[in-house]
C-alpha cells in the first residue's frame, strides 16, 4: 500500500525545516497543502519541485477522495499546512482517517508546533495540559470558556492579533484577573515575543500598544496553580 506523510513545516523560521522533511517531500508523488502559494514558496526555497493541490478547511471534505485516489493508485502523498503540524487546528484529520480506513500507511515527520513551543517557553506546568486551539468566534464561545472553569491542567489557546485582548478579558472574567498566563507572539520569527504575567497584566500590556501584530499562542495556568 501507499504512504500518506504528515509533515510539519516551519512556524516562522525556515531553519527549523528538518532534513528528513525535505527528503520525504522530494520523494513523494504529490503534496496536499493549505495554500499552494505559501507552500510553493517553501518548496521553491528548498529547491523541491512537486505537484501541489489545495487541501484546506473549506474543501477538505471534497478533496479527501482526490488524495485517497492517489494513494490507491500506488502514489505516496505528503500533507502539509501553512505552518506547523497538520491536523493540529489545521486540516488533516479527515485525510489521516481515510488513509487508515483504506489500509494505507500513515507516517508523521515531526517538527515545529506552535502549541508545544509556547508551552515550553511559558514556565507553566507542562506535565499535563489541554489544547483548546481557536475558540468559536461567536456561537458557543462563552460556553466553551465557562466549561474550563474547573480545569486544573495548563490550557493552550490560539488567537489572532485582532481578538487576543477580547480573549484575555473573557478568560479573566471567568478565571480571575490574577490567573498566571503567558503568550507567545511571532514564535521563531525575528520579532518573537514571550511575555509571562497575570491575565490582567497581559491585558494592560497589549492595550497600551498602538497596534497589535502577529499570531498569538496563549498558555494559561490551570485552576489552583500557585507559585
Amino acid at each position: 500500500m501507499s504512504t500518506l506523510y504528515i509533515i510539519a513545516t516551519p512556524i516562522g523560521n525556515l531553519g527549523d525545516f528538518s532534513p528528513r522533511a525535505r527528503e520525504v517531500l522530494s520523494q513523494v508523488a504529490a503534496v496536499a497543502c493549505e495554500d499552494t502559494r505559501t507552500s510553493g514558496f517553501l518548496l521553491h526555497h528548498f529547491e523541491i519541485k512537486k505537484p501541489l493541490f489545495s487541501f484546506h478547511s473549506h474543501n477538505e471534505h471534497k478533496r479527501v477522495n482526490a488524495l485517497t485516489d492517489l494513494l490507491d493508485g500506488g502514489s505516496d502523498v505528503a500533507l502539509i499546512s501553512d505552518a506547523g503540524m497538520p491536523a493540529i487546528s489545521d486540516p488533516g484529520f479527515l485525510a489521516v482517517r481515510a488513509a487508515h480506513q483504506l489500509g494505507h500507511t500513515v507516517s508523521v515527520i515531526p517538527g515545529p508546533c506552535a502549541a508545544t513551543t509556547a508551552l515550553a517557553a511559558s514556565g507553566l506546568p507542562s506535565d499535563r495540559f489541554c489544547f483548546e486551539g481557536f475558540l468559536p468566534q461567536k456561537k458557543g464561545r462563552k460556553t466553551r470558556v465557562e466549561l474550563l472553569t474547573d480545569e486544573t491542567r495548563t490550557m493552550i489557546f490560539f488567537e489572532s492579533p485582532y481578538r487576543i485582548v477580547k480573549l484575555l478579558k473573557e478568560l479573566s472574567a471567568v478565571f480571575g484577573e490574577d490567573r498566571q498566563a503567558c503568550f507567545g507572539r511571532e514564535l521563531t520569527k525575528k520579532f518573537e515575543e514571550i511575555r509571562r504575567a497575570t491575565l490582567a497584566e497581559l491585558i494592560v500590556s497589549l492595550e497600551e500598544r498602538p497596534s497589535i501584530k502577529g499570531e498569538f499562542v496563549l498558555v494559561v495556568a490551570g485552576k489552583d496553580y500557585t507559585e
